[in-house]
């Protein structure tokens, strides 16, 4: 079948809360991506920063494929070796000591929320409910993590939300002093906004959030779901400020497209969620944990976290010369491999990303009016300039709003 059969399928038979592109893809390579039709994409989105070693990587395939053949699921009533082995590796790499091991993004900050409120109760502080995040934030879709969340474009029609929790400006340390308290229980921000519209703050904001949260006796806890696992050309998006969490959320890149979350505390944390708070039924499989093994292996061969950072500085500079050059661009922003750039208020956003689309490039928006640039880690400087070209040939003629 093409694209337009497939898709009138897809029209009569899915809920209709995405809007997808109109292509049905099939196939990928490295940074390349095939639809049905034949038609091969550049793909500088990689699954919104999930692909990290790229599509069809034989030795993730090989791996994912034995694995499957071993052992799939025996759940969390047991301990399995790929799992295990799974948290020493992370362990060893991140300054965390525990770790609890989920299917996604969302269910990791659930996951913190409720940590956060059962650490103080079991502290002898039940009246510490409260959670601080940060406006124009994206934490997922469940009701916790929606809650947390601070885009009421996200909240219309859904609520009432989870309650007690306060949002204060991004980049803000004098907004967010304001609002913790006695009763606040965990402050959670992203390291780098990335669905905000890939917005780096300050270098000394992550500093305060820390002195603050320390002060007050609250935890502070990093979302790194889009900033972890190498995406900043750090393994962790923390490690730039120098600043050490209590406690962090992880997914996208971690098992490069193979579904897997986490949560990652410091020892003071390892009791803080006794039997019986909360579990999940997939989450620590050792089919994902066997991928993530995987993932960090090629990681080391293919020094994908160096390639971040200095393809990162690559495409940076790039973005800035459209910058220079056009004035439908107004601003390059980001860090390592997760880059954006922010469009002219004049200019069509959603018209912009599908002619870059039609020209073969695939990118994603944040914020609703920045070009997103999160390629799989492993991306060319040669197909960076492929990118960036096709973006300026749209830039010098960009879709105007109506």
């Amino acid at each position: 079948m093409n694209n337009r059969e497939l898709i009138d399928i897809a029209e009569r038979t899915y809920l209709k809360n995405y809007r997808p592109a109109p292509m049905v893809l099939e196939q990928g390579e490295g940074c390349r991506l095939r639809d049905v039709e034949g038609r091969s994409y550049l793909d500088l989105c990689g699954g919104i920063a999930v692909v990290s070693v790229g599509h069809g990587h034989p030795k993730l395939a090989a791996a994912i494929g034995a694995q499957a053949g071993r052992l799939m699921h025996v759940s969390n009533l047991f301990y399995n070796d790929r799992a295990i082995a799974l948290g020493e590796q992370m362990a060893r790499r991140t300054i965390f000591d525990r770790f609890f091991f989920c299917n996604s993004g969302a269910e990791a900050n659930e996951a913190l929320l409720k940590l956060a409120r059962r650490y103080h109760f079991g502290a002898g502080a039940p009246e510490r409910t409260q959670l601080v995040a940060a406006e124009a934030s994206f934490h997922g879709r469940t009701m916790g993590a929606l809650s947390l969340t601070g885009q009421p474009k996200y909240h219309e029609g859904l609520g009432p939300m989870v309650g007690d929790i306060a949002h204060v400006p991004y980049d803000d340390a004098d907004a967010l002093e304001a609002a913790v308290s006695e009763r606040t229980a965990a402050v959670l921000l992203e390291p780098l906004q990335g669905e905000g519209g890939v917005r780096v703050p300050s270098p000394d904001y992550l500093r305060r959030a820390r002195a603050i949260c320390d002060a007050a006796g609250a935890l502070l806890f990093f979302d790194e779901v889009q900033t972890g696992y190498g995406r900043t050309g750090r393994f962790m998006g923390h490690e730039h400020s120098g600043v050490e969490p209590d406690g962090c959320a992880l997914a996208k890149g971690i098992a490069s497209g193979f579904p897997l979350g986490a949560i990652a505390v410091k020892e003071k944390l390892a009791d803080a969620l006794p039997p019986g708070t909360h579990a999940t039924t997939y989450g620590g499989n050792p089919l994902a944990c066997a991928a993530a093994l995987c993932v960090l292996e090629i990681f080391d061969e293919e020094q994908l976290v160096q390639n971040a950072e200095q393809g990162g500085q690559y495409l940076a500079a790039g973005l800035e010369r459209l910058v220079q050059r056009h004035k439908a661009a107004r601003e390059a922003r980001g860090q390592g491999l997760l880059r954006g750039i922010l469009l002219a208020d004049e200019v069509d956003p959603g018209a912009t990303l599908a002619v870059v689309r039609e020209a073969g490039v695939l990118l994603s928006l944040a914020g609703g009016n920045v070009l997103r640039f999160t390629p799989p880690l492993c991306v060319s400087r040669e197909e960076l300039d492929e990118g960036l070209a096709a973006v300026e040939r749209v830039l010098a003629a960009p879709p105007l709003r109506d």
